[in-house]
């Protein structure tokens, strides 16, 4: 039998709920003609059944619109002011989203919009209410005084569920609650301020930087990091590492190939070896169902014969599945023995062994293949990429920025020193780093959008006067991305790049009074469980580079030219003006193309100081 794909299938349940009107026209003429004498031409039946369409559409919009409208008046409030477009349903809007997201600066096509109309605008694509908004003060409702009342939502879940299934990342209510329950044990502070993981993985990673630049080559940070990251992850995870770092570093573009990080188009997954097919699916995935969610309800359009994201997917299961399995083998061997001499099983045990991974932990509770899968692929999206994203404009910002690089270095070596590994205890007494990943976090945040729907209908606060009136199943976007950026938020310099921001007056100007302009891990319940592991794991890196390195350089002629930053850029304001590389967001932020850089080796390595 065939399957239907995802456009054909949301067509096929379009034509079933609008074609019920013409059949009632043609059901009216009939019987008009048999029981009232009518004789009723077929051209005026065929015209009837035609236009009854877009009457119904007109009439259902109309009558929606003033449901809506009349709610927020009896609760005192306002609608958002609107983003109108110029196209019928809005359909520029849509347009300028996805010519955005697939060409375009991060946060370019909502700018003008607040800047005209204020932080939190509404708009209507096709009719249907959406709400995109960068005031804290609501992020603050949606994400935890109103909880509750937001959800991830049927649209998100479905643009999703092929890459996160039912994991914590996309699903709430109990099973949410499940899901974060089952993984909250693995980021006590014991477990998370281990740090062998990191540094054997670490060493590997800085000794490949060493031998390329010894041989006189540019590396792609980016890709390089986000090894370190996945393969930090999956051991972490699993217990079994995908040494991803093991695999040739990607030579500038006119030298070598690309690498599965270095660039949006993946390369066929069939060349690589097995971990670099692994990543590679599983970024292509990642922007696969990233352009869904910019599309909105109707990205099966886009996918109307098949869905994009199933062969991806497969490659990624023909890794994963295996090392599920064996977990589940395991476990039974383990039930068995433990049976035979008497002992309590697993399920009767709360203890977590020091030598526990995460799976095992999670075959304890569960046997479901399936629920396995989601909950190890959702926090291995949380453990890869957020962490690499900030550590990739991390180094951009050190190699734009020198003076902030010996300043930081300095603090590496006072408090570490040039060759020992930094501990828990180091990193807690390093304040000039710490605000230097804030920093990172707030001009480059990892997640820089975002999006809940409205359970019931509600109110958000509205800076300038009455709440704005959000009615039931209604999506409300947020732009992390904008927030951290506006100046009514963080001064007349939001734009610039400071560490001190986060370390003098302007902490208890700004963000003390007002904690939710900063939300690089999200906020309230859902707020990231691994947000002290991130940072662990991205200053324990960073220390370990500036003990190796001494100066970081740009190498934008590593790259492509075609995905460097377009001329126009250059005269743009802010930070899109001062752009070297090409950034843009999947469902985290990455750099197209790679970020391409050289770095001095310190004297310190050389004098074996």
């Amino acid at each position: 039998m065939m399957k239907l794909g995802p456009g054909e299938r949301l067509v096929l349940r379009g034509l079933l709920t609008v074609g019920k009107y013409p059949v009632l026209v043609a059901s009216a003429a009939y019987l008009l003609n048999r029981y009232a004498g009518w004789i009723i031409p077929a051209w005026a039946v065929c015209l009837g059944a035609l236009a009854i369409i877009p009457l119904v559409v007109f009439m259902a919009v109309r009558i929606r619109y003033w449901q809506v409208f009349s709610a927020a008046a009896r609760r005192g409030a306002i609608i958002a002011p609107q983003w109108r477009g110029r196209w019928l349903g809005n359909l520029d809007i849509l347009y300028l989203v996805l010519e955005g997201f697939r060409n375009g600066y991060p946060g370019d096509f909502s700018s003008d919009m607040f800047s005209e109309l204020g932080p939190t605008i509404r708009f209507n694509v096709l009719w249907d209410f959406g709400i995109l908004t960068c005031d804290p003060a609501v992020i603050k409702t949606i994400l935890a005084t109103e909880f509750q009342n937001y959800e991830k939502g049927e649209v998100f879940q479905g643009q999703m569920k092929t890459l996160l299934g039912t994991g914590v990342f996309n699903s709430n209510g109990d099973m949410w609650k499940w899901h974060r329950s089952m993984t909250r044990p693995f980021f006590s502070k014991d477990r998370i301020s281990h740090f062998e993981l990191f540094d054997r993985h670490a060493e590997v990673a800085l000794n490949k930087m060493s031998e390329r630049f010894r041989a006189g080559y540019a590396i792609d940070f980016q890709d390089l990091v986000s090894r370190f990251t996945l393969d930090s992850a999956t051991e972490f995870l699993f217990g079994a590492c995908v040494h991803s770092l093991r695999s040739m570093l990607p030579f500038p573009h006119n030298t070598s190939t690309s690498s599965p990080f270095a660039a949006v188009t993946m390369s066929p997954v069939s060349e690589q070896d097995a971990a670099e097919a692994f990543a590679t699916a599983f970024t292509a995935a990642e922007h696969v169902c990233a352009e869904r969610a910019m599309v909105g309800a109707i990205w099966p359009l886009l996918e109307m014969r098949k869905d994009k994201s199933l062969a991806h997917m497969r490659v990624v299961d023909r890794y994963l599945r295996p090392i599920l399995e064996e977990a589940l083998r395991k476990k039974a061997r383990r039930e068995h023995v433990e049976k035979a001499r008497g002992m309590k099983t697993d399920e009767e045990a709360d203890d977590i062994e020091e030598s526990e991974t995460l799976l095992d932990h999670l075959v304890k509770l569960t046997s479901d293949l399936t629920v396995l899968h989601d909950e190890v692929l959702n926090i291995l999206l949380a453990g890869r990429d957020t962490t690499a994203t900030t550590l990739t404009f991390a180094v951009y910002l050190l190699a734009m920025h020198p003076d902030v690089l010996q300043r930081l270095r300095t603090e590496v070596l006072e408090k570490v020193g040039p060759k020992q590994r930094p501990t828990y205890a180091d990193i807690k007494e390093m304040r000039y780093l710490r605000a230097v990943i804030n920093e990172t976090l707030r001009l480059y945040p990892a997640v820089p959008f975002n999006i809940r729907v409205s359970v019931n209908e509600g109110l958000l606060p509205n800076p300038d006067g009455k709440p704005f009136y959000v009615p039931a199943k209604v999506g409300v976007s947020y732009s992390v991305w904008a927030m951290h950026r506006r100046e009514e938020y963080w001064g007349p310099d939001a734009q610039e790049y400071d560490p001190d921001r986060f370390l003098d007056e302007r902490v208890n100007k700004y963000l003390t009074p007002n904690p939710f302009i900063f939300l690089p891990f999200n906020a309230g319940p859902r707020i990231c469980l691994g947000q002290q592991f991130a940072y662990n794991e991205m200053s324990f890196f960073l220390i370990k580079l500036l003990q190796r390195f001494s100066a970081i350089d740009l190498a934008p002629e590593a790259i492509s030219p075609s995905m460097l930053p377009p001329k126009e850029w250059a005269s743009a304001p802010g930070r899109k003006g001062k752009e070297k590389f090409t950034p843009k967001s999947h469902l985290t932020l990455y750099v197209t193309g790679g970020m391409w850089v050289r770095m001095t080796e310190a004297e310190e390595l050389n004098t074996g100081l």
